[in-house]
């Protein structure tokens, strides 16, 4: 045991808190890491099905993306609104409510037969993501007391939250190939159920002593903000970069973004403070998260059309490819600390970042041939490996430097970062390369992607310049 981990656990048995896991909360530990990690299961477990679901529904190629972007356009867009809706009615009444959403959209998106029930699907599945994270993740923080008990639980759901997103590329491959897309839906059904009869009894609700006031102007600027340019994004895809139905949303969610900033300057109860936002640890540290999460996660989509599209792979071998890149990220997830601890977050964040650029940009030598399926393993392991200690980098700098009471709203950062990021990430991959095909052949198909991975490394090398730029040294803050 560190000296920290001393310190913490006597200040844990000092307080009337428990300092062991007590059979109630392993349950309760249980039921929300189970929920966590199907909701990012939920985030990638159709990428890998979406050319069978096309076949299967009478998708074009182009509006495949939809599929995905009407998820995404939800899940992002609304969790700040509903993070505070939880904080005004309860917490658990939001989790289970959201749940109880989740669950029926994917038993009428298992049975769809047209692409409108399938998107309608969808959307309501991002609503319900949108209100089951941030409240899942307050529950988690206080059901269990400050101290190593806490500290294992926010290590534990972001482990999970993060081999989520590999879990469900494999999980779908191997559910199409096997049985149906459809079981991709139906598989959330038990899961839910499940949480949703054992929840009530163990979890008590949880809202602040002191009900705050809603910022509505506040929240309906963001969450517009956010649908508009994400809506920009995958318009992007179909209509092309330069058309009015790309530029007009992404113009309009930029303003939006501005108003909601101009608010949140003068309200009393701001959504958001902005003396949190001044912070260069919080600032350029969610900066660095938002790229990480948009560029590793959003890989999969690239990566999934070349080995079914491009080298003939099933849905099932396609899946079963993303666990190299799950290997990376899991191994990266265990040298971060270590890392961290020698060389600081931000340095750690910077190294993590090189790692993904390079092994990214060495996935536009890819060929039309199975023989260079070596090379996309290899490279989707390395840069797996950057971008966890990106990541991880990114959570230690972001919620650093900061008094006690400003790290709730720190961590419901960090968690809207990765949401946002992850589910901005395929529509934007998606545009890129459905708008740079030059048509529906392996070949074409090849040169889209191609266009896509570069702006994917250029973006990550963008965050590094930016993070060696403007974020402080703190190696001797971390170091131990």
């Amino acid at each position: 045991m560190t000296a920290i981990d001393t310190k913490l656990a006597g200040d844990a048995t000092g307080s009337t808190a428990p300092a062991v896991l007590t059979p109630r909360l392993r349950l309760i530990l249980v039921l929300l890491l189970a929920t966590q990690f199907t909701l990012a299961v939920d985030f990638a477990i159709l990428n890998v099905a979406l050319p069978v679901i096309g076949q299967s529904l009478g998708f074009s190629l182009a509006h495949l993306q939809w599929i995905g972007t009407s998820f995404a356009l939800c899940a992002a867009g609304f969790t700040l609104f509903f993070g505070r809706v939880a904080d005004l009615f309860g917490r658990r009444r939001l989790f289970l409510g959201g749940l109880a959403v989740l669950g029926v959209a994917s038993v009428v998106g298992g049975l769809a037969q047209n692409p409108e029930m399938l998107i309608t699907a969808r959307v309501f599945q991002g609503l319900a993501t949108a209100a089951v994270t941030p409240a899942g993740l307050s529950l988690l923080t206080t059901s269990f007391p400050e101290g190593p008990l806490r500290e294992k639980a926010l290590g534990l759901n972001g482990a999970l939250m993060s081999t989520g997103f590999t879990t469900g590329a494999i999980l779908g491959g191997v559910l199409t190939d096997l049985l149906s897309w459809r079981w991709a839906f139906f598989i959330n059904v038990p899961v839910a159920l499940a949480v949703l009869f054992i929840a009530p009894t163990v979890i008590k609700e949880s809202r602040p002593d002191e009900r705050p006031k809603l910022d509505l102007p506040g929240a309906v600027t963001v969450t517009l903000g956010l649908l508009a340019i994400v809506l920009g994004l995958a318009q992007a895809g179909e209509q092309g970069w330069g058309s009015a139905a790309a530029l007009a949303p992404i113009a309009a969610g930029l303003a939006l973004l501005l108003v909601f900033y101009a608010v949140e300057r003068k309200v009393p109860s701001p959504l958001v403070p902005l003396s949190v936002l001044g912070k260069r640890s919080v600032a350029w540290g969610n900066v660095a998260g938002l790229i990480a999460f948009l560029t590793e996660t959003s890989l999969v989509f690239p990566l999934t059309l070349y080995l079914q599209r491009v080298l003939g792979f099933s849905p099932l071998a396609a899946g079963l490819s993303f666990g190299v890149l799950g290997t990376g990220t899991v191994l990266g997830g265990t040298m971060a600390p270590k890392a961290i601890a020698r060389l600081g977050s931000k340095r750690t964040l910077i190294t993590g970042g090189l790692l993904q650029a390079v092994f990214t940009a060495a996935l536009l030598g890819l060929g039309a041939d199975r023989t260079w399926l070596c090379l996309m393993l290899t490279a989707s392991f390395l840069g797996g490996i950057g971008n966890m200690l990106a990541i991880v980098g990114f959570m230690v700098t972001a919620t650093s430097g900061l008094a006690d009471h400003e790290q709730g709203l720190a961590t419901g950062l960090a968690t809207m970062t990765q949401q946002v990021g992850i589910t901005m990430g395929t529509p934007i991959m998606s545009a890129i390369a459905t708008a740079t095909m030059a048509g529906t052949g392996a070949t074409a198909i090849l040169g889209g992607l191609r266009v896509a991975i570069g702006v994917n490394a250029g973006i990550v090398l963008v965050g590094v310049l930016a993070v060696a730029v403007f974020l402080r040294d703190d190696r001797g803050t971390f170091a131990r």
